[in-house]
């Protein structure tokens, strides 16, 4: 294959992912793959979540596909024009709803603009931290494909996806896309 392999960005949310969860398995497993690593993952500010997920992206030159759960979808859409044009394609998992949490209200309002690169946002309809039609007005207002996942919880360990087959699927679907140069390219039908 004459492509090298893209660079993954993994953005956990509130509290940080834990060894089991499917965001750490898949840094173990993606060759090269980065984490952004918070100051404070408890007491979470846009202004420092934003700031560290912008200046990895910006680290280095090449283009990114960003891996983001919770919090970190919501960080992710926080992003400048800069750091946001770096990115190719993302998987956005399980958003957060930081309107009905104390903790993470600093990242109200979310923004509501489309997003200016592929995107796949997966939502589950009992997750308890977001509401599926909030998911779903995400999705819709980012311009990314939705994944409605029934009973998935918040698709993390405590709700039973630890190694997550689908969403492997999903991201190398994301990775086979931009391989093949299509970028911000609708999948062929």
């Amino acid at each position: 294959m004459a492509h090298t392999q893209p660079r993954i960005v993994i953005v956990p949310g509130w509290r940080d992912s834990g060894p089991e969860h499917w965001q750490s398995r898949w840094a173990q497993e993606l060759p090269g793959a980065e984490r952004v690593v918070q100051d404070d993952w408890i007491a979470p500010k846009r202004h420092a979540w934003v700031a560290a997920l912008e200046a990895l992206i910006l680290s280095k030159p090449d283009p990114v596909v960003i891996v983001a759960h919770s919090l970190g979808c919501i960080t992710t859409a926080h992003l400048g024009d800069i750091a946001a044009a770096r990115i190719q394609n993302a998987l956005l998992v399980a958003p957060a709803d930081p309107e009905r949490r104390a903790q993470l209200a600093d990242f109200a309002p979310v923004p509501y603009q489309p997003l200016p690169y592929r995107s796949v946002l997966v939502a589950s309809s009992t997750d308890p931290y977001c509401p599926i039609r909030l998911a779903g007005a995400y999705a819709r207002a980012w311009g990314s494909e939705f994944v409605r996942l029934p009973n998935a919880g918040h698709v993390n360990v405590e709700s039973g996806h630890g190694d997550w087959p689908l969403g492997w699927a999903l991201l190398q679907s994301l990775l086979q896309n931009m391989a093949w140069g299509a970028g911000k390219a609708a999948v062929p039908a």
